[in-house]
């Protein structure tokens, strides 16, 4: 294959249909980089992070006759990648508390947690204030206990405490304004 040749995206999504080993590779090395990115931002571990990404490229590579072009190339395999974040913290235990909220949390419709992404799920996350954002990441994600986050941060146990229990009030209000805007739509 010719290295200074460039294809568009439709020639590599078209070789990816015909499962050509090298429009893979191309496509993997054009969008690595930024996916590799994306997950590190939710795990801090390299080798995670790129079983995740590896995870999401197999997943994009089975499902790559299913792109239309009616968005980005970029967007769609941004969104697979984004599943298999989810898959990998669903699969481990520590990480499950962060898509469930706690048990207490019972009372979101669960039509708002399934139906929305994760990366919704995240962007909610990042509407938090930065202290609340940092405490809930670490609790809740990275599956810190709050003797440690306070330890990290320089907070007590108790204000620790305090900030997961604020940020979980708020996604709560989050995902339910979530639930009645989708229900709207739908509608």
């Amino acid at each position: 294959m010719d290295k200074q040749k460039t294809y568009s995206e439709q020639d590599l999504v078209e070789g990816c249909v015909r499962n050509e080993r090298r429009f893979q590779e191309l496509l993997y090395r054009q969008y690595f980089p930024k996916m590799m990115s994306m997950c590190m931002r939710y795990t801090k571990d390299r080798d995670i992070a790129m079983q995740i990404v590896n995870n999401g490229f197999l997943r994009v590579f089975k499902k790559i006759d299913q792109f239309s072009f009616k968005g980005s190339l970029e967007g769609w395999i941004r969104r697979l990648v984004y599943h298999s974040v989810s898959d990998y913290f669903k699969r481990h235990s520590k990480y499950a508390r962060f898509l469930i909220l706690e048990e207490r949390d019972d009372s979101i419709r669960q039509t708002a947690l399934d139906d929305l992404y994760f990366q919704d799920v995240l962007r909610l996350v990042d509407m938090l204030p930065a202290a609340t954002k940092e405490v809930f990441r670490l609790f809740a994600i990275e599956g810190y206990s709050h003797k440690e986050i306070a330890k990290q941060q320089g907070i007590s146990v108790g204000t620790s405490k305090w900030h997961l229990s604020a940020a979980r009030k708020r996604l709560k209000e989050l995902l339910e304004q979530s639930d009645d805007r989708f229900l709207k739509v739908v509608s």
